[in-house]
């Protein structure tokens, strides 16, 4: 049967992540699909077996060429309409897939989004809140990356895909801000699925780690399509994110960037990263309808 749906998942010496992440890919209810996981170059290499089921498929890059090119190569290997992308440490919620599909033919999109929440190592909600609307992304996009939780969130029509081009592979940080820009503006606003489908695990291996790549390739993207850049919303979250991985220092240096470019108010943030760095690692969370729907479809994951 040609399925309704193509996950692709690009992979790279996480083999313990990538099975959490394709037992939510592979418990999807009520879709026919497929699971293209593309190996960038792992080693040892990722089994066929990792998760015995019919429906996934492993195909390898033998020497490692980047989260881009491992999409594209899983792309080129889809056989379904709609293409949905789902990182190696990432998590769905088991109606994630049915619910972007059913909110893209309802509104005619030809791409979607949902809600996510962050977790830890240990899977627990760290953070959490319902997804811009699709004209406030549309909008956002013109300053910074505005579709929550990165690629995992999306599914997108194969045209739409082949119309925006594939994923450029010189970007390592970047590449679906990129993709999103062109999509938007090739094939329209996406549509949203306000609800938390996506669980997105921050670990010190995360692309984002490295922010000198990171903040190097806003300015690519900037140039590249006449974008005005939100700097100083960039730096504070370049700032936020090396205190959570304890570069306490290269945080402070963040937020005097951001107050170089403006934001006075990141010089109350290094006061705080340098008298109550515990306290500065927190982002408000509170319990919620939101958070505590998360917290059901993870748990059972998890189990």
């Amino acid at each position: 049967m040609t399925p309704r749906v193509s996950v692709v998942t690009p992979t790279r010496d996480r083999h313990d992540m990538l099975r959490g992440a394709l037992r939510s890919a592979l418990g999807q209810r009520g879709v026919e699909l497929e699971v293209i996981v593309v190996d960038d170059g792992s080693d040892p290499p990722v089994p066929g077996g990792l998760v015995p089921d019919p429906r996934l498929r492993v195909t390898r890059h033998d020497t490692s060429a980047g989260v881009s090119a491992a999409r594209n190569t899983g792309i080129k290997q889809a056989r379904a309409p709609w293409i949905a992308f789902l990182d190696d440490d990432d998590l769905w919620a088991p109606d994630k897939i049915m619910s972007q599909l059913n909110a893209a033919e309802t509104a005619g999109a030809a791409w979607a989004y949902g809600g996510d929440v962050t977790v830890d190592d240990d899977l627990r909600v760290i953070s959490g809140e319902p997804p811009p609307s699709p004209g406030q992304v549309i909008a956002d996009l013109e300053s910074f990356n505005s579709v929550p939780a990165g690629a995992s969130n999306v599914i997108v029509r194969a045209d739409a895909l082949a119309a925006a081009g594939p994923f450029d592979p010189s970007l390592k940080t970047s590449e679906d801000w990129d993709m999103w820009i062109r999509l938007t503006r090739c094939c329209g606003p996406p549509a949203a699925v306000s609800r938390p489908l996506v669980a997105c695990r921050m670990h010190r291996g995360s692309a984002s780690s490295n922010m000198d790549i990171v903040l190097a390739e806003i300015e690519t993207i900037a140039l590249r399509h006449n974008v005005h850049l939100d700097r100083r919303r960039h730096y504070r979250w370049a700032a936020w994110t090396a205190l959570r991985a304890g570069r306490r220092w290269e945080s402070i240096v963040r937020y005097l960037q951001a107050t170089a470019r403006g934001d006075v108010g990141a010089l109350g943030r290094i006061a705080v990263v340098v008298l109550k760095p515990a306290l500065a690692k927190r982002r408000d969370y509170s319990r919620n309808e939101w958070t505590t729907e998360a917290e059901k479809w993870i748990d059972r994951l998890s189990q």
